[in-house]
């Protein structure tokens, strides 16, 4: 199983899933393989492909959990957290949001 956030949702992808496209939002991937193994995945947009059984991700920006260095996430988020406090666009509320996402997959 393959769950990804959209801009419309989370949505869960189950072998024979329907064909499917969607545009990807800032939030985790989780694949979920056969014995209970789980990978998470950072994914700062892009889109979703489900197609032949097969689900195919293309984002700019995608990093495994297990990749993203904890110091330098808190760091990048505490930056964005004070540059959205100064100047709240929606520029920095996503800057927060991808930051937010790096911290919560990283602990």
């Amino acid at each position: 199983m393959v769950v990804a956030r959209t801009t419309e949702g989370d949505i869960a992808f189950l072998s024979g899933h329907a064909p499917f496209i969607g545009a990807l939002g800032i939030g985790a991937v989780t694949i979920e393989e056969p014995g209970n193994a789980r990978t998470k995945v950072a994914v700062h947009g892009g889109f979703v492909e489900v197609s032949h059984n097969k689900v195919t991700i293309l984002s700019d920006v995608a990093e495994l959990a297990g990749d993203i260095d904890v110091v330098r996430a808190q760091a990048a988020k505490e930056r964005a957290e004070a540059a959205y406090r100064a100047e709240p666009t929606d520029e920095n509320d996503a800057a927060l949001r991808r930051a937010t996402l790096r911290v919560s997959l990283a602990a």
